[in-house]
């Protein structure tokens, strides 16, 4: 096992090598400067979210919603929050299901909200529905272990 992770930087997409005893000293981007965590959840596009599961290697917490959705729209502040408390360790990102809609198909994601975790570019587990910031980080360690 590696003493280190590949952080993909939200805001300009370059992989950065961090040791892992760092990953809570809020580590920055070596190309632009930028935080690569920022207690909240990234938003991705389809080339977004492939990049970050072919090159990261942190545990990866999607949330695939839409702003149509009225149950989504009362999880967003849950999954943000719930971002804050599992970063560094898990990256959490938000997916809108109707711009990326092969994303979507891809993973078939057929009610939102629907969490997915991916580990090593793998769904390793994923719940459909709302769920409160306290449900979210619990499911998301204990799948972890």
């Amino acid at each position: 096992m590696s003493d280190s992770e590949i952080i993909v930087c939200p805001h300009c997409a370059t992989a950065n090598r961090v040791p892992r005893t760092r990953l809570r000293e809020k580590p920055t981007c070596g190309k632009c400067g930028a935080a690569l965590f920022q207690g909240a959840p990234v938003t991705l596009d389809t080339a977004g979210f492939d990049r970050m599961m072919r090159l990261g290697t942190l545990p990866l917490l999607v949330d695939f919603w839409a702003e149509w959705c009225g149950p989504c729209r009362v999880m967003a502040p849950q999954f943000q929050a719930a971002a804050a408390a599992l970063e560094p360790q898990v990256r959490l990102a938000k997916v809108d299901i109707e711009r990326e809609q092969e994303l979507a198909a891809r993973y078939r994601i057929q009610s939102i909200p629907t969490v997915a975790l991916f580990r090593a570019g793998r769904e390793i587990a994923r719940k459909s529905g709302a769920l409160d910031r306290a449900t979210l980080v619990q499911w998301t360690q204990a799948t972890l272990r």
